[in-house]
C-alpha cells in the first residue's frame, strides 16, 4: 500500500494520493492544486487514478475536481448531504480561490460504504458538523499498518474544522468526533485535510487527551 501526503496550494491544505501498487490503482482525496505534481507523482509510480474523493463540498478541498477528473479519467466521489452543495458556491468564494464551479460527483457514498483500489479498502465515516456530508476515510489497522484515518476538516491536530459557516453545527461535530472517530484504536493515525500544526499527522489517542476543542 501506498499512501503519500502532499501539501499543495496556498491554504495549507493536504491533498493524499493513495494506491495499491501491485494492483497500480490509486486515489486522490481533495486533490485541490498543483495537479502537475501530484500526478507526476502517480505516474512515478505507474499507478491508474480510479477515484477523485472528496472529503467535504468546501471550494478549497473540491476546486481541483474538474481538471484531475479531465485529465485522468478518475469518478468524482463525495457524500450524498454534501452532493447537491458542490454545485452552489458563493460568487465571492469562486474569486477568492481562483476557482470555477466544480462539475457534479459521479458517485455518491453514505456512511460504511467503501471506496476500493485493488486490495485497499476505505471505509466512509460520516462525521457531519463542519458540513453536512463531512466524512472522514478509514483503513482499519492489518499487519502492516496500525489504521489510518483521513479526516479532512473534521478534526485536525490539535483542533477542529470550524462550524460558522452555512450547514455547519458544532453539536454534530463533536457528537461525531467523539462517537465515530475517538472510539476507533487509539494508535490509528490520522492524516488531516490541512497542516494547521506543528506536526503533520497525530494519533486518536494523542487526540484524545490533548485536543484543544474537542477532548475525548
Amino acid at each position: 500500500m501506498l499512501v503519500k501526503q502532499l501539501e499543495v496550494g496556498n491554504f495549507n491544505i493536504f491533498s493524499y494520493l493513495i494506491a495499491d501498487e501491485e494492483a497500480k490503482e490509486g486515489l486522490f482525496i481533495d486533490p485541490s492544486a498543483e495537479h502537475d505534481l501530484l500526478l507526476r507523482e502517480a505516474a512515478d509510480h505507474g499507478l491508474t487514478i480510479k477515484y477523485i474523493v472528496n472529503t467535504h463540498h468546501h471550494i478549497d478541498h473540491v476546486m481541483g475536481n474538474e481538471e484531475m477528473a479531465r485529465r485522468t479519467g478518475a469518478k468524482i466521489v463525495i457524500h450524498r448531504d454534501d452532493a447537491p452543495r458542490l454545485r452552489y458556491v458563493d460568487p465571492g468564494m469562486l474569486r477568492m480561490f481562483g476557482a470555477e464551479l466544480p462539475p457534479e460527483a459521479d458517485i455518491l457514498v453514505s456512511d460504511g460504504d467503501l471506496i476500493e483500489v485493488g486490495n485497499v479498502a476505505l471505509k466512509v465515516i460520516h462525521t457531519p458538523g463542519h458540513t453536512p456530508g463531512g466524512m472522514c476515510l478509514y483503513i482499519e489497522k492489518t499487519p502492516d499498518n496500525q489504521g489510518m484515518l483521513f479526516t479532512g476538516d473534521t478534526l485536525f491536530v490539535g483542533t477542529c474544522g470550524r462550524t460558522d459557516f452555512p450547514g455547519g453545527n458544532f453539536e454534530q461535530l463533536e457528537n461525531a468526533v467523539t462517537t465515530r472517530l475517538y472510539t476507533l484504536p487509539g494508535e490509528t493515525v490520522l492524516f488531516p485535510g490541512h497542516n494547521y500544526a506543528s506536526r503533520p499527522t497525530s494519533t486518536i489517542e494523542q487526540e484524545r487527551q490533548t485536543n484543544d476543542a474537542i477532548r475525548g
